[in-house]
């Protein structure tokens, strides 16, 4: 059985989808979810559905009672999520899980970004449950720039803090692809993937912008509570403001880019391009 948790999530149903796109047979994929009338779309599919509240540990190990490899999706409530991710390692180990995957971020161990302990201390608790583990380190979405283009068309301007630095995203479907890849395969156990795509600046995103849609689209770099007050003006929880404006200063000094091959080689395939993802986000 292969278990995907938070498998409603953008990210989860992307991976369900990729995994069963490869042959993986839906009584064999079990989709561990908070909520599971959320999922009835994938149980019509035959995927096996599961409640698995992270908050709810025996509804976690429940759902992996059986299961043989787990890809744990990270929660994303900050400050609370590795209480939460405890319960699925736990659960694992239990379960003596022959692969736990895990999405983390780039240089958890390393980095400066403000979600970075919560990931390095899940990505501590693994190595040291002793199970078969892949960490995927995960960068930026580049759905964060191209989910709202049409606020970005409107005000002529991506905002940020994130000077000059190369934000190396990739698309939710790029991610999701690789994870599915790693679930799937046999690759190499007890190692950390590095995932990026190719590297941009905000700057290269507005003119990439402008160039496809023929309005003219600037980046405005802010200083960071300048920026925080676009954000919460812009309707935005304040906490929540100052972590995303956190980490585009964290940016700056590189903490997003990456030159790993480490996601097209799993993929088999470039990742998706800056100009792919940006003319996508423009025809929807």
């Amino acid at each position: 059985m292969i278990v995907v948790t938070g498998a409603t999530g953008q990210l989860g149903r992307l991976v369900v989808a990729d995994l069963l796109a490869r042959g993986v047979e839906p009584g064999r994929l079990v989709a561990a979810v908070r909520s599971p009338e959320k999922a009835a779309d994938l149980a019509a599919r035959g995927v096996v559905v599961r409640e698995a509240d992270y908050d709810r540990p025996d509804t976690v190990q429940a759902a992996l009672s059986d299961a043989d490899r787990v890809l744990l999706i990270s929660s994303n409530a900050v400050g609370q999520r590795l209480e939460q991710h405890r319960a699925v390692v736990e659960a694992a180990s239990r379960a003596g899980v022959s692969l736990l995957a895990y999405t983390s971020v780039l240089r958890a161990d390393t980095s400066t970004l403000p979600v970075a302990p919560d990931h390095k201390a899940t990505e501590e608790l693994i190595r040291a449950a002793g199970l078969p583990f892949v960490l995927l380190r995960n960068g930026w979405y580049t759905e964060n720039y191209t989910g709202n283009l049409a606020g970005t068309l409107a005000h002529g301007a991506v905002l940020g803090s994130a000077g000059s630095g190369r934000i190396a995203a990739a698309t939710r479907a790029d991610f999701a692809a690789a994870a599915a890849a790693v679930l799937t395969g046999d690759g190499p156990t007890d190692i950390g993937y590095e995932l990026g795509g190719e590297p941009f600046t905000l700057a290269e995103l507005a003119a990439e912008i402008t160039r496809q849609s023929g309005t003219e689209v600037v980046y405005r770099d802010l200083p960071l509570d300048a920026y925080v007050a676009a954000l919460t003006g812009a309707g935005l929880p304040e906490p929540f403001a100052r972590l995303l404006a956190d980490s585009d200063v964290a940016a700056a000094d590189g903490a997003l880019d990456t030159d790993s091959d480490d996601l097209p080689r799993l993929l088999g395939r470039p990742a998706t391009s800056l100009a792919d993802a940006v003319a996508t986000a423009l025809k929807d």
